[in-house]
């Protein structure tokens, strides 16, 4: 078994640490990765499901987490990812017709300037969004656009029509806790920096309302 001490450490370093740990292996074992918070063992979980690895997690006391992911052999890894790939690209349709197209939001509001014409504006952008031949794959919400995936959001039911689309919809875990509104999250996941890192990188367009 190897172990990845990440006490103290906060989002996405409990993730990067464990990454690079799977990346050492050189034989099928399991990784135990050990964090202080509830929202790392989230985000450790998502990550190992993502990958393919079954994965388990316990609390062990007060602010003492352990998640631990049984990690196949690099060859074996790889194969059943490509397989997984190849199924997923044959039974799903594309939300987006050419590459990846990912909306990026960071604020409650759209643009500068007047808070109430902010809040029109990006209530418009929403639904203007679904009504879009061609839906985006994947929307991130992070600082104070956070907010607008939870209970009582000015765009939730356009967000809600958007999920059922078979848009991803993705909030910053960070954020939630920061604002204290995890418990009202209301649609969509809960995602980390590093994948918030990622679906930008892998993005062929970003669209920043």
């Amino acid at each position: 078994m190897k172990t990845v001490n990440a006490m103290g450490e906060v989002c996405p370093v409990p993730i990067v640490m464990a990454k690079q740990a799977i990346r050492e292996l050189t034989a099928a074992d399991t990784v135990e990765v050990l964090v202080d918070n509830p929202t790392s063992v989230e985000n450790l979980t998502k990550m190992a499901v993502q990958m393919g690895y079954p994965v388990r997690s316990e609390k062990k006391a007060e602010g003492e987490y352990r998640v631990e992911m049984n990690v196949p052999a690099p060859d074996q890894a790889a194969g059943d990812r490509d397989a997984k790939e190849n199924i997923s690209e044959t039974e799903e349709t594309p939300v987006s017709a050419a590459g990846k197209t990912v909306v990026v939001v960071s604020s409650e509001r759209m643009g500068e300037g007047n808070e109430e014409l902010g809040t029109v504006l990006i209530k418009a952008f929403t639904f203007a969004l679904t009504q879009q031949e061609v839906l985006p794959d994947t929307m991130l919400f992070y600082n104070g656009g956070a907010k607008l995936t939870c209970e009582g959001s000015p765009v939730l039911e356009d967000l809600k029509k958007l999920e059922e689309s078979g848009v991803e919809i993705l909030t910053c875990g960070t954020c939630l806790g920061f604002y204290e509104i995890k418990e009202k999250l209301a649609v969509g996941g809960v995602s980390n920096m590093y994948e918030i890192v990622e679906k930008q990188m892998n993005a062929s367009r970003i669209i920043r309302p």
